[in-house]
């Protein structure tokens, strides 16, 4: 929500500056210079990276408009949902818990936090993880290497669309001079002609490298460096999860395990002791009040 103010900010704030200056609004309206450098961007794109990255950046971009989902009542519902997974496996033994990870859309525990279900990867983090802690065929030093390999593999894909968009910023304004250029050249060709002709061609060169400068920095460069916060955010709910794990894995009680978790979450939307207590202790399904998200 908050990119799309921003963007709308961007262009009213220099849009608004250009008219205050008695600026005539359809100088700027310039479409061959906009499919110059947009059709050339988009072609840099394509250039630059296979098919994979291409449809993550494709599937990723709709994630900036939406805002970040890792808000505090997300954490509690993960936190409440791995408390819900080591209390079930100290009452029953850890080889309950391959019903829930097998099959974890039928799992009484998984089926409470359709959101979490929707997340592929998320779920398959921690099902091969407490797949593998139910199986005690590793050691826990050795499984929590696993998961920070697994981690890393999935912030490296996570972040390959971040440098796609910084490639394609970086050569907008360049792409922008060569539009200039182009008008250029046409400008020469009129050369003889009626002023206003060569004033308005000259006005449409300059057009170009405006676009090109401001879709680098006023729209493709944030919503790369959008991408990029987004990624952080949810490596760092990784480790939040991959610390509740390990510290299972190591015979802490579920309730502390949790606790220990809760230590790992971002500052501006840990919550405190007693709401995760409390909130992991009631039988009630009530999700806590949503935050607006960012």
């Amino acid at each position: 929500m908050f990119a799309i103010i921003g963007i709308v900010v961007v262009f009213g704030c220099v849009l608004g500056g250009f008219l205050m200056e008695h600026g005539n609004i359809k100088v700027l309206v310039q479409p061959a210079e906009f499919i110059t450098i947009a059709g050339a961007g988009l072609g840099t794109l394509l250039v630059a990276n296979p098919l994979h990255i291409l449809k993550s950046v494709a599937s990723s971009l709709p994630t900036v408009l939406k805002g970040s989902k890792f808000t505090k009542s997300w954490y509690l519902d993960s936190l409440k949902m791995m408390y819900e997974l080591f209390g079930r496996a100290r009452r029953d033994g850890l080889v309950a818990l391959e019903s829930d990870t097998d099959d974890p859309e039928k799992s009484t525990i998984f089926s409470k936090y359709p959101d979490f279900l929707k997340d592929h990867h998320l779920l398959c983090f921690v099902c091969d993880t407490m797949r593998l802690v139910a199986s005690n065929a590793v050691e826990a030093f050795e499984l929590d290497q696993m998961v920070e390999l697994d981690m890393d593999i999935h912030h490296h894909d996570a972040t390959e669309p971040v440098s796609a968009l910084s490639t394609v910023a970086d050569s907008l304004p360049g792409l922008g001079i060569v539009a200039a250029v182009l008008g250029i050249v046409i400008t020469m060709g009129a050369l003889g002609g009626p002023p206003e002709e060569i004033g308005r061609k000259v006005a449409a060169a300059l057009v170009g490298t405006f676009l090109g400068i401001l879709l680098c920095y006023g729209v493709v460069g944030p919503l790369a460096a959008n991408l990029a916060k987004g990624a952080d955010e949810e490596h760092a709910y990784l480790y939040v999860l991959r610390v509740a794990m390990a510290s299972f894995i190591k015979g802490t009680a579920p309730i502390m395990a949790v606790e220990v978790a809760r230590r790992a979450i971002p500052g501006h939307v840990r919550p405190t002791f007693q709401e995760l207590e409390s909130y992991c202790r009631s039988k009630g399904e009530a999700a806590p009040p949503k935050e607006a998200a960012a």
